[in-house]
């Protein structure tokens, strides 16, 4: 015994200390099925932040928050504010689709979703689904589905506030007001992000070596009713304004607008059926600018309905059916020759258990007024081995619709590119008990009609894919340190073209996360050690375009001065590494950074 205490001390002063970390397993989630059930009845591969993980982690963006998430990886364009690209399990970044209060976002000019404009101060918690999700939500979710849940409120009427200074003159500021009683609540704070930052390009042609700085002003309002009837309504407003500068010929900046507007009713017209219906607006707007003149403009205006029905067959066994409606509207100072469809789809799942087993099917028809009708399904089996230890087995099948760009963009697209399709096969294995929990998951992904690029640089289905991949999850506390680490193994590869047998670009192949965290009463250190293997900035994987791999290491304090009051400082980057995540971009050096923040207790 006092060998295993001496080993647990030496481990915790050894290790990288780090906020004790997301992917909670007990976390109730409802992104994986539509539904609530808590991450450990899920048959998917979950992972949740909440906000208690962000601000133990003192994140200044989102792409803080989900760097080092199993099976997840990042590319940045130089720094804060810079174009980021999210890949999960090795995926395109189109593959992923990004909901914000059960409302898709996105640009359909692009296909992808501006993670690095979506201010983290807003953000209540985040549920990271991987794999397959098309037979529940349609086009986009072949490597999965992240949802953001903006701040709730609730509670006694409470102020609150924080405010962030650093390196890179770095300026940020936060107000909130929150508040409500037995019935309602309501949320409602402004929050300002600001740095003059660093020269996004490193010295090579095209690049000005200027300070290209970013500023970010979001608004966040949230409110609820609950009826005497028992009914539930909400709504929910998001709106970010920035202003980016960046390293380009022809533009050197961009001002943008990301705005979600959505509202739900949830009420039940008998004891055994709950209805929700749920309407959204979300809007991408994308202004280049070449000395503070418009050059471009791309606006996305992206309209849904969704009607949703959940049918407790028996205590154990759930069905649910619904319907979804979407319009997708372009507004651009470049002319498409088509620049709106609508897609409508009829869904259905049943969950069950039946003692040790569950299962989970689903499956979707989507009529869209491009591409015509697609067909996906998927189906999930869990098996309890034991009181602590389940299997999973699940399979899904899934579909991307070409963008705006890749089927109408000027001398550019082609209107008959055909959807991606992608079919996905996954084991699980998890562990819990009172010293922690485990997960292991591995997948295998094959992509078919992959949009790639003839010789003429013009879009065509003619890639195939296919992605294999080990994702690993640990959380433990030893010797008073909470514990947590991830480890991703990915292996993407293309199975047909030109660059057959090479891998996808700018996803590394093997990433991991070791987080450990002490607390001494009103004091906790913390920091984080992750690490990414090599990457390739082009499909030829060629090795003027190959990108080494890298280690960040972090530290982080925070002193409770008062049970309102909370003083944060954290060094990033310690080692001060030199690093890049894409060609040519430079990425944060060793920065230090101080935190104030003022929550009251309710």
């Amino acid at each position: 015994m006092k060998q295993q205490k001496l080993l647990a001390a030496i481990l915790c002063a050894a290790a990288p200390l780090a906020y004790a970390a997301s992917g909670t397993l007990d976390e109730i989630v409802v992104t994986a099925t539509r539904t609530a059930q808590s991450a450990d009845a899920t048959l998917a591969s979950v992972s949740v932040i909440t906000r208690q993980d962000i601000d133990r982690l003192q994140a200044q963006s989102l792409p803080d928050v989900l760097r080092g998430v199993a099976g997840l990886t990042l590319s940045n364009n130089g720094g804060p504010g810079k174009t980021t690209s999210v890949f999960l399990r090795g995926t395109n970044a189109d593959h992923v689709l990004v909901l914000v209060d059960g409302v898709k976002i996105g640009s359909a000019t692009t296909g992808t979703a501006s993670f690095q404009d979506i201010p983290v101060a807003q953000i209540e918690r985040i549920e990271i689904v991987r794999g397959p999700r098309a037979s529940l939500y349609g086009s986009e979710a072949i490597g999965g589905v992240i949802q953001i849940f903006t701040r709730k409120g609730g509670g006694a009427l409470s102020p609150s506030f924080s405010a962030t200074a650093g390196k890179y003159g770095t300026a940020n500021g936060t107000a909130g007001l929150s508040g409500g009683g037995e019935q309602g609540w309501f949320n409602a704070r402004i929050n300002q992000q600001e740095t003059s930052g660093f020269s996004a390009k490193r010295n090579v042609i095209g690049a000005d070596l200027d300070k290209d700085g970013y500023r970010n002003l979001s608004l966040g309002l949230n409110g609820g009713y609950r009826f005497d009837n028992g009914a539930v309504a909400d709504a929910q407003l998001l709106r970010a304004n920035s202003k980016n500068q960046y390293d380009a010929g022809g533009a050197n900046e961009n001002e943008d607008v990301q705005q979600v507007l959505g509202g739900s009713l949830k009420f039940s017209p008998m004891q055994a059926w709950n209805m929700t219906l749920r309407a959204g607006r979300s809007q991408d707007k994308y202004n280049d600018l070449l000395n503070g003149a418009t050059s471009s403009r791309y606006n996305t205006q992206r309209d849904s309905l969704s009607w949703q029905n959940d049918f407790a067959v028996k205590p154990d066994q759930l069905l649910t059916a619904g319907l979804d409606y979407q319009n997708d509207r372009i507004d651009s100072t470049t002319v498409y020759s088509s620049a709106t469809r609508d897609n409508r789809a009829l869904f259905g799942q049943y969950q069950g258990g039946f003692g040790a087993h569950s299962l989970q099917a689903s499956a979707r028809h989507d009529d869209n007024q491009q591409f015509g009708n697609h067909n996906t399904g998927g189906l999930g089996y869990g098996y309890a081995i034991s009181d602590t230890t389940r299997l999973t087995v699940s399979y899904g099948t899934a579909f991307k619709a070409p963008t705006f760009n890749q089927l109408y963009y000027p001398g550019f697209g082609s209107a008959t590119l055909r959807p991606e399709l992608s079919r996905s096969l996954e084991v699980g294995l998890s562990n819990r008990g009172a010293w922690g929990k485990w997960l292991l998951n591995a997948y295998q992904t094959n992509i078919t009609d992959l949009i790639g690029y003839d010789a003429l640089f013009n879009p065509v289905n003619i890639n195939t894919a296919r992605l294999n991949g080990v994702e690993g999850q640990l959380q433990t506390h030893l010797a008073d340190c909470d514990i947590n680490g991830t480890l991703t193994l990915q292996d993407p590869r293309q199975t047909s073209g030109a660059n057959q047998g090479k891998l996808l670009n700018r996803r590394a192949t093997e990433a991991a996360r070791i987080e450990v965290a002490h607390d001494f009463g009103a004091y906790r250190l913390a920091s984080s050690l992750y690490a990414e293997g090599r990457r390739f900035d082009d499909l030829a994987n060629t090795s003027a375009k190959r990108l080494g791999g890298y280690g960040l290491l972090d530290v982080r304090a925070e002193y409770r001065a008062a049970p309102a009051w909370l003083l944060q400082g954290r060094v990033d980057n310690l080692l001060d590494k030199q690093y890049e995540a894409v060609q040519f971009y430079n990425q944060p050096r060793r920065g230090l950074y101080f935190t104030l923040n003022y929550q009251p207790k309710n």
